[in-house]
């Protein structure tokens, strides 16, 4: 087929040519297939015919560029909590990203083993992520031994400062940022509300996951806030589900009141074994999540989980459009929920205050 002056061609074409002293030989490979060749084509219809070539091939490679597929790690102990994916996924989708053609997800849990979390750092690090959110402190920490490169955001983590995972909420500095939660506070404000539940509570347990160390924070802000309170406090670390019987065993022959679940990953996967050994021992639990008082606890009092796990969302949108981890300030919770549970206050024989009710954010009947 010989091509005229005023033909058009595909936009995007390979051009192969055999050049002695003129263009004597070519071909021209259409991108749709289609060959078309002309032994006599002229030199001057030749060279339009490249430079019109050229100058697409630019358009070409930023439609390349635009259509990378990123790729974030998810690192945690144990399967995400429920509703981070479907929270997390939400804020990607606010911000454009479609998954499976912008964006794929690389998890990776533990199983409830910490000792894993190196091993399953290495492996994101390997396969060269374009980042990692991590979910709790010892993922976090993990991914930290892993990589100095790859951004790392951390989710909802118990005071980083405390923790050594960033220099400053600021500036943190190095390749870690996202959301974190004042335990200080927190726990503090947990404590008062179980006491203005139970005027007369005495003796309260409190449960945490001891492989986490944002757990340690949130005992000594515990241990100070108790002592205000005038409480007294049972401690019960444990390392995983098989230390939860004996756990609850011993808050029973304590004679313990009341139960907290200090916040982590691992307690969030064990929630409905933690709530039925309560329920056996009559032990009112608080927690700091939410989904722990829609499931049976009778207090909840913490940070919006949804709404944090959206917001990492944005970290990760502005880590992949070119910011840096270390210049992208570590955000405080800012919502909070108060969640009471009437049905457990009736099966233990409690009666919740008209003053806590009015300030619930939610009201379980």
């Amino acid at each position: 087929m010989d091509i005229g002056p005023d033909q058009l061609l595909s936009p995007v074409c390979v051009l192969f040519f055999t050049h002695r002293l003129a263009a004597t030989s070519y071909s021209v490979v259409i991108a749709d297939g289609v060959i078309l060749t002309g032994a006599h084509m002229q030199r001057r219809h030749f060279i339009v015919l490249l430079a019109g070539a050229a100058a697409l091939w630019p358009l070409a490679a930023y439609a390349q560029q635009a259509a990378k597929l990123y790729r974030v790690g998810i690192l945690s102990p144990e399967l995400p909590p429920p509703g981070f994916l479907d929270a997390f996924r939400q804020g990607l989708r606010e911000l454009g990203y479609v998954e499976g053609r912008d964006i794929t997800l690389e998890v990776r849990n533990a199983e409830g083993y910490s000792q894993r979390l190196g091993a399953l750092a290495n492996i994101l690090a390997e396969l060269k992520v374009d980042l990692i959110l991590a979910l709790n402190t010892p993922s976090v920490q993990a991914a930290k031994k892993a990589t100095v490169t790859i951004p790392i955001v951390m989710t909802q983590i118990a005071d980083p400062l405390k923790s050594g995972l960033v220099t400053s909420l600021t500036r943190p500095g190095g390749n870690v940022t996202g959301m974190s939660f004042k335990v200080d506070e927190l726990t503090g404000k947990g404590l008062a509300l179980i006491k203005e539940a139970f005027p007369s509570l005495t003796r309260v347990a409190v449960l945490w996951y001891t492989p986490n160390p944002g757990a340690d924070i949130a005992v000594s802000a515990i241990k100070a806030a108790s002592r205000e309170l005038g409480l007294e406090l049972l401690l019960l670390p444990v390392r995983g589900q098989a230390d939860l019987v004996a756990a609850f065993q011993t808050a029973s022959r304590s004679r313990a009141e009341a139960l907290i679940v200090l916040a982590d990953v691992v307690a969030t996967q064990h929630r409905d074994e933690i709530l039925n050994l309560a329920a056996t021992h009559s032990l009112a639990v608080i927690s700091q999540y939410r989904a722990f008082a829609e499931a049976g606890a009778l207090l909840a009092f913490g940070p919006n989980a949804s709404a944090m796990y959206r917001r990492a969302a944005y970290y990760v949108d502005r880590i992949l459009k070119g910011a840096n981890a270390g210049d992208l300030p570590v955000e405080q919770a800012t919502k909070f929920d108060l969640v009471v549970n009437l049905k457990t206050a009736k099966t233990l024989g409690v009666t919740i205050p008209p003053s806590l009710l009015a300030r619930a954010d939610k009201v379980i009947e």
